[in-house]
């Protein structure tokens, strides 16, 4: 049985992915259904195939990311453990489910074929960065220190790519 001490220092399982995922999704959904009724002057017809094209392999980028944070890294055992996961798509992006997640949302503004709706990613973006300084990289800091530190000087925060030297 846990301690009190041990609950205050157990990292929530969830966090804030929850509120960023339905977040993000819900605006998604909403300019995507505005984008066929008000914002028309954004559709490029030309585009349409290039843009179904991109759409599905972000959709299918996000799906492969979060399979390898969730399952592959198996992340909810790092949770559960206290442990800091730095290891498979961790080695290379912070927050990969968040980044999945908003992957899935740009394929399907993409398949939406409207410049208006290319827009959003860089809110996202922007939404994902507040939300991450100010809620679980404090908590992970809080918890890891300085190991913390050195692994956010070397890994992106959201977009996934080889450590920095």
């Amino acid at each position: 049985m846990k301690t009190e001490n041990n609950r205050k220092n157990q990292l929530p399982v969830y966090g804030v992915g929850p509120l960023y995922g339905f977040g993000i999704s819900a605006v998604s959904i909403l300019f995507i259904v505005l984008s066929k009724k008000v914002f028309k002057t954004g559709a490029v017809s030309g585009l349409k195939i290039p843009f179904v094209i991109f759409g599905i392999a972000f959709i299918l980028g996000g799906i492969a990311i979060w399979i390898s944070a969730v399952i592959l890294a198996k992340i909810d055992n790092g949770i559960k453990t206290n442990t800091l996961v730095t290891h498979g798509i961790y080695a290379c992006c912070r927050n990969p489910i968040y980044t999945a997640v908003t992957f899935v949302n740009i394929g399907a503004l993409l398949i939406a074929n409207n410049l208006w709706l290319l827009l959003l990613p860089f809110c996202y973006w922007a939404y994902m960065t507040v939300l991450m300084k100010h809620t679980e990289e404090k908590w992970l800091y809080d918890m890891f220190g300085e190991e913390y530190a050195a692994y956010c000087k070397k890994v992106n925060r959201c977009i996934p790519w080889w450590k920095k030297k």
